[in-house]
């Protein structure tokens, strides 16, 4: 298959596949194009491969029944939390399943976690409701954790959300920390490097 840019972007199927790849995080509509004409050029080296992932990835992934962390279907709960070595007692709160990934890079953290899938966002009309705030509560009814570690953005939804799980779980007895110095302002977990969060996990603080 061979084709020159300019010419490709006209074909309709092409202006999809940059529109569906502009939804991605981090990729604009130029990132898209790049990557969409880079994809067709070599499909049997970059695109071929890229379906297959991604149907393999539809089929087999889901997210993790206890912590709402990505998993293999036939691996449910995940591997993090069938892990009997971990301290059951500590509990980190992230937004994403992403950012499981990014602090267990870090190396500085053994306990369990819990992702709400998103924070609280007035301008994304996302409410108290549309987090895996309910589950969050009951993971605390059932006993053993006995802090909560709230690694979120630093950015005002983040510090929103932040403030609304520190009063929800307020009479549940439990201990609410944050993430400490190093993070960004404005910033998500998920772009701090591993010495960052590991240093922000050992310094973490209590929230106020």
């Amino acid at each position: 298959m061979t084709c020159s840019g300019a010419e490709a972007v006209m074909v309709p199927p092409v202006d999809n596949l940059i529109h569906a790849l502009s939804k991605l995080p981090g990729l604009g509509r130029r990132s898209a194009e790049r990557a969409a004409l880079a994809l067709l050029r070599k499909p049997e080296l970059l695109l071929d491969t890229l379906v297959a992932a991604l149907q393999e990835a539809r089929a087999t992934v889901c997210c993790c029944t206890v912590c709402g962390g990505f998993t293999a279907r036939e691996q449910d709960p995940c591997g993090l939390c069938a892990d009997t070595s971990r301290d059951g007692t500590l509990l980190c709160v992230v937004e994403e399943p992403s950012d499981i990934f990014a602090i267990e890079r870090s190396g500085g953290y053994r306990g369990r976690y819990h992702a709400l899938m998103g924070k609280l966002s007035p301008a994304r009309q996302t409410g108290p409701a549309d987090l895996r705030l309910r589950a969050l509560v009951g993971r605390i009814e059932r006993g053993g954790v006995e802090e909560v570690l709230l690694a979120l953005s630093t950015d005002m939804e983040g510090d929103a959300t932040a403030g609304y799980i520190s009063e929800l779980l307020g009479p549940l007895g439990v201990r609410v920390t944050r993430l400490a110095f190093g993070l960004p302002a404005d910033s998500g977990v998920g772009y701090s490097d591993p010495l960052t969060l590991k240093r922000a996990i050992s310094g973490r603080i209590a929230c106020s």
